[in-house]
């Protein structure tokens, strides 16, 4: 019997059980992350470079592949070289430091995301008030919110977790410290003050989502209410990539977190904790850029100039 006093690191146990299986492991997250890299990087990049995406959607956008790339990041890099170099060790520390992280970002992007539906909701329903409710001064405010908010949630749940007395080893059946994993190893008694914990942000996250939802009633209502199909069209485009992102998000972490106990199982806790940890990172610059015809021309140009200064410095090279 071990308590968390004597613990100094965890074993990190979904990876370990056959070398091919590891390698496998490492090749299918390296090519995520750096999918996840590329495509958060490249959106970075574009709303950076180029002036005409200095709105405030772009604005939150690029905030959200900030929290994507910390997100990813927490986990992934550790997951990678346990695989790769056949441990399952993360220190108490490192544990801890990876709750806390995973936490807040995963907190900051939901509160950015009921953000972003605020956005909406003012520019197809409020139209002329737009630039008076969401300015720039409106929109750093809201980022802070939301960031500040994940930090809340970070500290409330690696507080709560990391001082319950752990009796029950140190093994997490999972390739990242996940907190319901932590907590199987606490004592009966003891794990019900990170349930309150949990409870307190499930209250918080679905007051987000019935805001989201309530947000999204009032658009397509102002929408369908358009005499133009053009305006329809236009307007319908620039929400559907957001709420397809909330989709994703909410879908995922639902399906992670709500499943029923009777068909919880190692491999099942595996593949769910993949699609809502490494999926959406990776897959939301997909679905901005596919959707947002600004972003898809900065992309391009982003990309034809940078061709061209390729070309030109291995040309100056080879005249040299």
């Amino acid at each position: 019997m071990s308590n968390s006093r004597s613990i100094t690191e965890f074993l990190l146990l979904a990876f370990v059980d056959t070398r091919e299986l590891q390698l496998m492991h490492f090749g299918l997250f390296l090519g995520i992350y750096l999918a996840a890299l590329l495509g958060n990087g490249l959106i970075l990049t574009a709303i950076a470079c180029d002036h005409r995406l200095h709105t405030p959607m772009d604005f939150f956008l690029l905030n959200l592949a900030l929290l994507d790339l910390g997100s990813i990041s927490t986990t992934l890099p550790k997951a990678m070289a346990n695989a790769l170099w056949d441990t399952g060790a993360i220190s108490y520390q490192g544990c801890a430091a990876q709750v806390f992280f995973f936490v807040f970002f995963i907190g900051a992007e939901f509160s950015l995301l009921t953000v972003m539906s605020y956005d909406r909701y003012v520019a197809i329903c409020k139209p002329l008030h737009y630039g008076s409710l969401v300015g720039s001064r409106a929109c750093a405010q809201m980022a802070a919110a939301a960031w500040g908010s994940g930090f809340l949630y970070s500290v409330l749940h690696t507080a709560t977790t990391f001082s319950l007395f752990l009796c029950q080893g140190n093994a997490v059946d999972q390739f990242f410290c996940e907190i319901p994993h932590i907590l199987k190893l606490s004592c009966s008694d003891a794990y019900l003050r990170e349930v309150g914990a949990l409870v307190f942000s499930v209250s918080l996250v679905f007051g987000c989502f019935v805001f989201i939802v309530l947000s999204y009633v009032q658009i397509f209502r102002a929408v369908l209410r358009m005499p133009s199909e053009q305006g329809q069209h236009k307007a319908f485009s620039t929400c559907l990539p957001h709420l397809t992102v909330v989709s994703l998000f909410i879908s995922t972490v639902m399906v992670a977190y709500l499943k029923p106990p009777s068909i919880s199982s190692p491999s099942l806790d595996l593949v769910v904790a993949v699609l809502y940890l490494v999926v959406p990172p990776a897959l939301n610059p997909l679905i901005y850029s596919m959707r947002n015809r600004e972003i898809k021309d900065a992309l391009r140009k982003l990309m034809s100039r940078c061709v061209s200064e390729a070309m030109n410095f291995h040309s100056t090279s080879a005249d040299d």
